[in-house]
């Protein structure tokens, strides 16, 4: 587990996902997006399954280039990655921030920016 001053905040996701290119992020809601395609947004959570997903700054949802990939981050560290029903079958991790090495997410955030990104900035 990561030391408190190694701990990524949204701030850290901001500035890695911003510095990959032409990357940008939604007005109206903590999201990265490379050619209008998300690569990593909140997680929205079920809090209460009679009412709507609520967002948790938490939790960073990351696009992967293979659903396979989730098993091994997984199994890799299951106190930082997860996943839930909601994503099954599409390729896509939650990421808990506060367990995260900050290396680690610019990886995989810069993976995740790979597998949304058009050919001629990859």
């Amino acid at each position: 587990m990561p030391h408190d001053s190694e701990m990524p905040s949204q701030d850290d996701v901001r500035r890695i996902a911003l510095g990959l290119p032409e990357a940008t992020e939604d007005a109206n809601f903590f999201r990265f997006l490379v050619d209008g395609k998300a690569f990593a947004w909140t997680w929205m959570e079920r809090v209460d399954p009679k009412r709507p997903r609520l967002p948790n700054p938490d939790v960073l949802s990351v696009r992967l280039a293979d659903e396979s990939d989730k098993e091994v981050l997984i199994d890799m560290d299951p106190d930082a990655f997860f996943t839930e029903p909601h994503y099954d079958g599409y390729p896509a991790i939650q990421v808990r921030l506060p367990v995260i090495d900050r290396d680690l997410l610019a990886k995989l955030l810069a993976d995740a920016w790979r597998s949304r990104a058009p050919r001629h900035l990859r």
